[in-house]
């Protein structure tokens, strides 16, 4: 079954804040194998200008993911989460993700089209901070493969 449509617009709540810490930073950045020292040395950060330290670019990821759950688990739209697969990612950043930051997630339907009998649907995560400034966009593009014929 297709996607409904009429959901493309449709802006969910923000999340809860998350509060970003060194240490899961820090985890991140080893997880990725980024050796960058300002994701994990506050003085190399401070060397580049920022307040603490920084986090890798996709770090928001599971973040905005999380977030995008609320989207897919909509009983309304219509989605079989155990079809999908993820399709494609992108953040367009206004500043770094910094240790200290309590970011919210607002998710809002991009788009939904069929496409070989496959659902897409792309999905926009606003990422604030605890002042209402937006930090990150993130893109995410999931795709409901067709159901297999019998």
């Amino acid at each position: 079954m297709a996607l409904d449509q009429s959901f493309v617009g449709r802006t969910y709540p923000p999340t809860p804040a998350y509060e970003v810490g060194r240490e899961k930073i820090r985890e991140f950045a080893e997880a990725v194998g980024d050796t960058n020292p300002a994701y994990v040395d506050v003085e190399a950060a401070r060397a580049l200008g920022h307040p603490d330290v920084i986090a890798p670019p996709t770090f928001v990821f599971s973040i905005t993911f999380k977030a995008a759950g609320e989207v897919v688990q909509d009983p309304q739209l219509g989605l079989d989460y155990s079809r999908v697969v993820h399709g494609d990612q992108k953040f367009s950043y206004v500043r770094p993700v910094r240790a200290g930051d309590r970011l919210t997630v607002t998710s809002t339907i991009e788009g939904v089209k069929s496409l070989a009998g496959n659902d897409i649907l792309d999905i926009r995560g606003d990422v604030h901070d605890e002042a209402g400034e937006l930090v990150v966009t993130a893109l995410t593009k999931l795709v409901a493969r067709a159901a297999e014929e019998a």
